[in-house]
């Protein structure tokens, strides 16, 4: 048993490696690669994926699996080298069904899609982007099919990122949160001139807001030297490993917010990859149990932490000392209540709290639509325009501020909008179960105190890794599995008092 567990390892490591080189060539495209180097980035993308999966559905990998997973049953089930195998056989068995040309073809189609996203952005211009969406639709349609499904093909893409979850419970929870956030949404529109957010709308210098911002960030709990900040058209995160994990944002320089909760939301994304224990590293579990999960870590030190009133205490004069001219005349009562501000916007990730579901709910609608042929990805941009309309009341003027905003469709056989409000929930439950075990936690917040908030998530979430499932996971911490009460119940409770509710 330990002699093929190291053999494994060994092996998993090397294929590890690989797709960490992947990551830096993602994040070098992101970052600093010159405009170029599009084509020649795409064909290396391509074959090291193509190599990756080779070497990660090998027959040496599969004949250790098989013998490893009947001597499992002699392990602690929670071990980390049961759950290694548990894991990775599952990992395995689904690569597997894609055969070596479909996987090399994900990943040039998705190459070639962003470089055509970013032109298509910059250009405003939809019909540049929609032959490219129309191939990788094809390609995923190919992907789910290559997976197998029982009761709809977004439920092969729901496994994939969401381990344990079907389509039928994101369903169930989307419906949940409408429910509760378009009666909600009624109330607040008849009060918005309860909330003055004008003074977020000033000239802030755009390298000040990335300084001060990753002050915060650092004082959180980010790593900066396992980490780095960097400009890129969409913030994201990206792992190279748990001692280099990387983090972007863009910078408005007459709105605050933009960059400012951007780093925070993508510090909670890599404080959780730099939890990763140590005795994960070179395995697929060396990683964020899913996307949901992962984003729960995003939105909690975002919103749960950042926009929460306690924190004001310290944040505001951080940003008074740094703005004195755009903050000098303000107090921290009216910067909370502007950077909680609720009004529909066009801008997802821009998005405040209470509508923010609305914008996914339509993605996952579009999504399901696309891959099941019901919508004709040519008119993707009408279709968005009008449920904009439907769900929020706003139209965006550009296929910039529309159908474009966002990079993830550029990835062919990957849909992952869902786990940004799986995020909301679960992000809720954790905090409010941290809240219980830590009576003290708002005036800790208030003092810019954070060891034992990040230390109490590194000891129940950051170090398992991927070694549980969401629901299991949430079980595990909270006593319930994810659901929409935490969320549903903070969200009401914060917004009725800003509002008068």
């Amino acid at each position: 048993m330990n002699d093929k567990m190291q053999e494994l390892k060994t092996l998993l490591a090397e294929v590890t490696a690989i797709q960490q080189a992947l990551s830096l060539l993602w994040w070098d495209r992101e970052t600093q690669m010159p405009e170029g180097g599009a084509e020649a980035r795409s064909d290396q993308l391509a074959v090291l994926t193509g190599i990756y999966h080779e070497r990660f559905t090998s027959d040496k990998i599969g004949r250790l699996l098989d013998d490893l997973s009947v001597q499992a049953a002699d392990l602690d089930p929670d071990s980390d080298e049961a759950r290694l195998i548990k894991v990775v056989k599952s990992d395995y068995d689904r690569e597997c069904k894609l055969p070596a040309e479909l996987v090399e073809e994900i990943s040039r189609a998705s190459s070639d899609a962003l470089t055509a996203w970013h032109r298509s952005k910059q250009a405003s211009d939809f019909k540049q982007f929609a032959p490219y969406l129309k191939r990788n639709t094809e390609v995923t349609r190919r992907v789910a099919e290559a997976y197998g499904y029982e009761d709809h093909p977004y439920d092969a893409f729901v496994n994939l990122f969401e381990p344990g979850m079907t389509a039928r419970q994101l369903h169930t929870i989307f419906a949940e949160l409408k429910e509760a956030i378009v009666p909600m949404v009624q109330q607040i529109r008849e009060r918005q001139d309860a909330v003055d957010d004008s003074v977020l709308h000033q000239h802030y210098d755009p390298q000040e807001q990335q300084r001060v911002s990753l002050e915060i960030a650092q004082r959180y709990g980010y790593d900066l030297s396992r980490g780095r900040l960097d400009l890129s058209a969409h913030p994201f995160c990206q792992s190279i490993g748990r001692d280099d994990v990387r983090i972007t944002t863009r910078v408005w320089p007459d709105f605050l917010s933009a960059c400012l909760f951007a780093v925070l939301h993508e510090s909670g994304h890599a404080m959780y990859e730099q939890g990763v224990s140590p005795s994960l590293n070179g395995t697929p579990l060396a990683s964020g149990t899913s996307a949901g999960v992962h984003e729960s870590q995003s939105r909690l030190w975002e919103n749960l932490v950042g926009r929460s009133r306690p924190f004001q205490d310290y944040l505001f004069p951080r940003l008074q000392e740094a703005f004195p001219q755009q903050l000098g005349n303000s107090d921290k009562e009216t910067f909370y209540r502007a950077i909680n501000k609720v009004h529909p916007s066009l801008i997802r990730v821009e998005a405040d709290e209470v509508t923010y579901n609305l914008h996914i709910l339509l993605r996952f609608e579009l999504e399901n639509e696309m891959l099941e042929g019901k919508l004709d990805t040519d008119t993707l941009d009408e279709v968005w325009n009008e449920r904009m309309r439907d769900y929020l009341g706003v139209v965006p003027p550009t296929s910039a501020d529309g159908v474009l905003q966002d990079i993830h469709w550029t990835w062919a056989g990957m849909y992952a909008f869902p786990g940004y409000t799986l995020g909301n929930v679960i992000g809720a439950q954790l905090f409010a179960q941290a809240h219980k075990e830590m009576p003290d936690l708002d005036n800790q917040i208030s003092r810019g105190e954070f060891g034992d908030l990040l230390g109490w998530l590194q000891t129940n979430l950051y170090r398992h890794g991927r070694k549980f499932e969401a629901n299991e996971l949430t079980q595990r911490i909270t006593g319930e599995p994810v659901n929409t009460g935490a969320w549903i119940q903070y969200a009401q409770k914060k917004f009725s008092e800003i509002y008068g509710l």
